[in-house]
């Protein structure tokens, strides 16, 4: 299952403290046959600040996704789609309502765990790095073309970054609450730009948060996340 084999990003005995780039949280899998489950912070609601703060994460985390979670389980009771996983669920619910609580329920366990604590210069090494060279020439050319891509888009959306199906790396952009697992990819890194994600802290400035959010990128664990 995607979450459970790309979200090797998170465990739910880490302590609630900033994680460094060398290490990658265990991941449980959020969906056991039963309802689909809120995933745990990798860090301390405030580890992310200046970048995302403490209210931030309280309000984002704990009152948009959880509402989300409550939602794609009330609409899946009784159906034939309860006791699917959340990937499962976001390639074959139909389009509306049950896609749009689907689809954001996996947007934001991709979200919430690919964070760190803030370091400057961060970027990735190994074979993350070497494929982001590959398919975009250097990483500093990845961040200007995904930030474009996160900056540009009308409205609520994401921007992400994702595997096609042989492996090359893709930039595209999902309005309001699309994941591209819908259309055939494997979605590794996730920015979302819904206002409720950074108003608090940048008001209507979105570049402003677009430019800050890469120190907080767990880039191992986005790493963990490629098939």
């Amino acid at each position: 299952m995607l979450v459970t084999n790309i979200l090797l990003a998170m465990s739910l005995q880490a302590p609630m403290s900033a994680l460094n780039n060398a290490e990658v949280p265990q991941v449980k899998q959020y969906m056991m046959g039963k309802a689909i489950e809120m995933p745990k912070l990798p860090y301390a609601p405030n580890a992310l600040e200046p970048v995302i703060s403490e209210q931030t994460i309280n309000f984002h985390y704990g009152k948009h996704l959880q509402g989300y979670v409550n939602t794609i389980n009330k609409l899946i009771k009784g159906t034939d789609f309860e006791g699917k996983s959340i990937e499962e669920l976001v390639k074959s619910v139909p389009e509306g309502v049950m896609y749009n609580n689907a689809g954001q329920t996996l947007n934001h366990i991709l979200y919430f765990t690919q964070f760190q604590a803030p370091m400057m210069d961060n970027m990735p090494s190994g074979k993350l790095a070497k494929l982001i060279d590959k398919n975009f020439g250097s990483f500093e050319a990845f961040k200007l073309q995904f930030t474009k891509a996160a900056s540009t888009i009308f409205g609520s959306g994401w921007a992400w970054l994702s595997q096609d199906k042989d492996g090359k790396l893709v930039i595209t952009q999902e309005a309001n609450g699309g994941n591209p697992l819908r259309k055939g990819l494997n979605p590794i890194l996730g920015i979302d730009v819904w206002e409720h994600a950074y108003y608090l802290d940048y008001q209507n400035k979105r570049t402003d948060h677009l430019s800050a959010i890469w120190q907080i990128i767990n880039w191992n664990t986005v790493e963990a996340r490629l098939k």
